[in-house]
């Protein structure tokens, strides 16, 4: 080779020699050799993200569409203003739909906007268990026992999340993150003479009062306590596009920063943006549509293949869930947010508060459910079943066993509009005080009338425990309730 030639073969970057040794970044070669995609492709892929977006927007907003369910449905039956105050005086039974409502306590539920009325003053009565939570369902406060008034009762003032204004003493004040918040007291039922009172725990209940706090008394509204019982009302989420106005309803509503930024990135990639138009084109509409009917089903299937951490089961030997996985109210595990347990609860749930999470002894409440009976099989409404209670279960305020729709939690209707016995009603016990439930599409012969729950034939159904004023007994796990039993 001459030197002329070495030359140009050093200075010549496309010599035959060096293009066999040029490479490309992986990136460059794995899409397109660097190339822009086909436009039919990028734009199949966009509409493909804008749906996974919409999936995700979904499966994180999940508490609040629940609460504007809840809300939504109560107004409609019963009326809106913080003087309005539904109480279900007869208990709630099957024709409220409701996500896994407690038919052995009275539920008084309402909905306050901060925005419209100001800050706040609810005179909680003593006794209560309950709590106020913001629309993204964080607790606020606990109320009764675990919160401060400690079952004492007592002024709790609500304010705006702007709010900058002069707090006065003597309220035990709490700042909401949301304009709107949610009040949820339950009181217990007396023991009867055949079976729960519920007379005492409404007449707590309507002790309530509710009022602007800067309002004279001449302008502030009289109370209002309708009688929820008995009809038909649906508080459930919605499960079409309604979905996503009414989200965009909230996010205008609200402050940005009651949304966690990146869940507002998600929402902005949808086109649901704080004071901007929501205008999704036809194919979006359809996108979106599609979300709302797959993401449940993602989430149910979660429910349904389990965790592979176990976290969420009670104990080594038992099919019983925590709903919170061991993790806290907010569902925060030793390094994660527990996004996909969360919105697990609040598909078949609603209400999280410290209360029932803490392991407080002779107070707040425990909920161990199963989806499955003894042999692992997922417990089905065609077949008959039996749950065996040993002796004194601990709870200082009251047990109660109710069955609930896989599904979204709301109770089966039946022949019976109660799918629920608890230890006020006259149940037939065992010569060692224990007791045997049973359930079925038609009540077994083995089963007294008092101790039967009548399921739907054809459908899936869950159980669960619960348990008011928790004592030491379930903590240490010397008291279990059996697993639910096939019956042959």
């Amino acid at each position: 080779m001459t030197v002329a030639s070495l030359v140009a073969g050093l200075t010549n970057p496309m010599t035959p020699v060096l293009a066999q040794d040029q490479k490309a970044p992986p990136l460059v070669e794995q899409i397109n050799n660097g190339n822009w995609l086909p436009q039919a492709e990028a734009e199949t892929l966009r509409d493909d993200l804008y749906y996974q977006n919409a999936v995700q927007a979904y499966i994180q907003t999940l508490p609040i569409l629940n609460t504007i369910g809840l809300r939504d449905g109560s107004e409609a039956a019963f009326g809106a203003g913080y003087n309005v105050l539904p109480i279900w005086k007869d208990r709630m039974d099957s024709r409220a739909w409701v996500p896994t409502p407690n038919a052995d306590v009275i539920y008084s539920m309402s909905y306050l906007d901060l925005k419209k009325d100001g800050p706040l003053v609810v005179a909680a009565p003593p006794n209560v268990i309950g709590m106020f939570t913001d629309f993204y369902q964080r607790t606020i406060t606990d109320v009764g026992a675990i919160g401060p008034d400690r079952a004492r009762g007592g002024l709790y003032l609500l304010l705006p999340p702007d709010y900058d204004g002069e707090v006065p003493k003597g309220y035990f004040a709490f700042k909401s993150s949301t304009n709107n918040v949610f009040l949820f007291f339950r009181t217990v039922m007396a023991k009867g003479e055949n079976g729960p009172d519920p007379a005492p725990a409404v007449a707590l209940a309507e002790r309530t009062r509710i009022y602007p706090l800067w309002a004279p008394e001449k302008d502030v509204k009289p109370m209002e306590f309708p009688n929820a019982s008995g009809k038909r009302v649906n508080m459930m989420y919605p499960t079409d596009s309604t979905y996503w106005s009414k989200l965009k309803e909230y996010v205008d509503h609200e402050p940005a920063a009651s949304i966690d930024p990146v869940t507002r990135g998600v929402l902005a990639a949808i086109g649901i943006v704080k004071g901007v138009p929501f205008e999704p084109t036809e194919k979006q509409k359809e996108l979106l549509q599609k979300a709302v009917i797959t993401a449940p089903k993602m989430i149910m299937a979660n429910r349904q293949l389990g965790r592979p951490d176990k976290r969420n089961l009670y104990y080594k030997d038992r099919q019983y869930e925590n709903t919170w996985a061991a993790g806290t109210a907010e569902w925060s595990q030793s390094t994660y947010l527990d996004v996909m347990q969360r919105a697990s609860f609040f598909q078949v749930a609603y209400s999280s508060a410290p209360a029932m999470v803490m392991r407080t002894l002779d107070a707040g409440s425990k909920y161990p459910f199963t989806v499955r009976d003894a042999d692992g099989d997922f417990l089905d409404g065609s077949k008959s079943y039996k749950l065996h209670l040993p002796p004194d279960p601990p709870a200082a305020l009251f047990w109660a066993v109710t069955a609930y729709n896989i599904t979204d939690g709301t109770m089966p209707e039946t022949d019976q509009p109660l799918p629920s016995i608890n230890g006020f009603n006259k149940v037939k016990a065992n010569e060692d005080g224990s007791i045997d439930l049973f359930f079925g599409p038609r009540k077994p012969e083995a089963s007294p009338d008092s101790n039967f729950i009548q399921t739907v034939d054809g459908r899936a159904f869950l159980v669960t425990v619960r348990l008011y004023g928790t004592g030491v007994e379930f903590y240490d796990q010397t008291w279990k309730p059996d697993d639910v039993v096939k019956l042959q």
